[in-house]
Parts: C-alpha cells; structure tokens; sequence
C-alpha cells in the first residue's frame, strides 16, 4: 500500500491530518514503545460518507508499516478497521493488543 501525499503527519501535534474542501480530518495518536497507539478519529460532518476515515486508516496503516511500528489501536474506528482487514493489517497490532481485537 503507498502512502497518500495529501496526508501529512504532524509529529509535534502527534496526528495525522488530511485537509479538503476547507476541513480538517485528522487521526490523533501518542508515541508508545515501538508503536503508536491511534486514539481518535475525526472527519468532520461535511465530508462524511465519502470514505475519508478509511482513506486516513490506510495511510496510517502503510506510514506504520514503512516506519517499521506496532499499532496500538484504542480509536474504535481503527480497531474495527483492522477488524475487517485482518489478513492486510493484523500483524501491526501489537502483540499484546491482537486478543483484544480478536486476532490471536
């Protein structure tokens, strides 16, 4: 999976952000011992219905990978991503956090 070059990760803010149509959707993490644990998910009401929470998840996902990090994935949208795609993106989940999510 590549990356999305309109998704733009802002370290010092600790979230990923995609801007459109004059919105902001965004996916907020913390950095964790080899990983990121994905707290939140927001696409505002504007732009709902138009995919973008899975477009944020894929690059989130496909940046963790390049990265070389675990996921961590307390956002609900994120774990129920992961969820459906489990053959693409179980083996990001941190070892631990995978019974959670029903994986092991």
């Amino acid at each position: 999976m590549s990356l999305d070059n309109e998704i733009k990760d802002l370290e010092d803010a600790k979230r990923y952000e995609l801007h459109i149509d004059g919105h902001v959707a965004y996916v907020e993490y913390n950095n964790v011992a080899g990983g990121r644990l994905i707290s939140k998910t927001v696409v505002p009401e504007a732009l709902e219905g138009r995919g973008i929470a899975s477009r944020l998840a894929k690059h989130v996902l496909a940046d963790l990978r390049k990265k070389g990090l675990k996921i961590l994935p307390t956002c609900t949208f994120f774990a129920a991503y992961i969820q459906k795609h489990p053959e693409e993106y179980g083996d990001l989940v941190q070892d631990g956090y995978k019974v959670v999510l029903g994986l092991k």
